[in-house]
């Protein structure tokens, strides 16, 4: 199912595939605003922590479905029956501690003071790098401004929310471009 486009070395899947293609050719680095989508990624991330972003790639209907698309007015009004019904899903990642985590977080994105979840994270994105990272070797995992997120997030009652999952939203997000130089993704936010 080759295309001879040049892209990012990670966006290979297995024969009869084209999930992490697509992926890459049309989510991953491409900027993103609102609300629920924002936090529909925050909470993927979470429970992509120790797992293949393959695997959640290919649960993400169902988590979509289990969540109810990541309503954030929903979701933080889920109780433990939601809960129940959640860990007896074997369509998504059924770890209590996620699940609770991205509860919590429905309901601080509801109590944030004076801000959005949309304008909070995006006030984290460093300016725009001029050139695009040779190899993957020069891509970090963490940065400052990940770091930031992650200590914001936390102060304000979000949970799974690390520098290192802060910043693989980032680049899910379109918030940095780690598309490599040679990938054929256009670059630009």
């Amino acid at each position: 199912m080759s295309d001879d486009r040049e892209r990012c070395p990670w966006a290979v899947d297995r024969p009869g595939e084209t999930i992490y293609r697509d992926y890459h050719d049309t989510e991953w680095g491409r900027v993103l605003h609102g609300r629920d989508e924002l936090f529909e990624r925050l909470s993927l991330e979470a429970f992509q922590s120790g797992l293949s972003w393959l695997t959640i790639l290919r649960k993400r209907p169902a988590f979509r479905a289990a969540f109810d698309g990541f309503d954030v007015d929903v979701v933080a009004r889920y109780g433990d029956d939601d809960v129940a019904r959640l860990m007896a899903n074997p369509g998504i990642v059924r770890n209590r501690r996620k699940i609770d985590a991205v509860i919590g977080n429905a309901r601080a994105v509801l109590a944030l003071d004076g801000t959005d979840l949309d304008s909070l994270l995006w006030s984290f994105a460093p300016p725009r790098r001029a050139r695009r990272f040779a190899n993957t070797d020069a891509i970090p995992a963490v940065t400052g401004e990940s770091t930031a997120m992650a200590g914001e997030l936390r102060r304000r009652g979000f949970r799974f929310v690390g520098p290192t999952t802060a910043y693989a939203l980032m680049q899910a997000t379109g918030m940095v471009d780690d598309h490599l130089a040679t990938c054929w993704v256009p670059n630009g936010r």
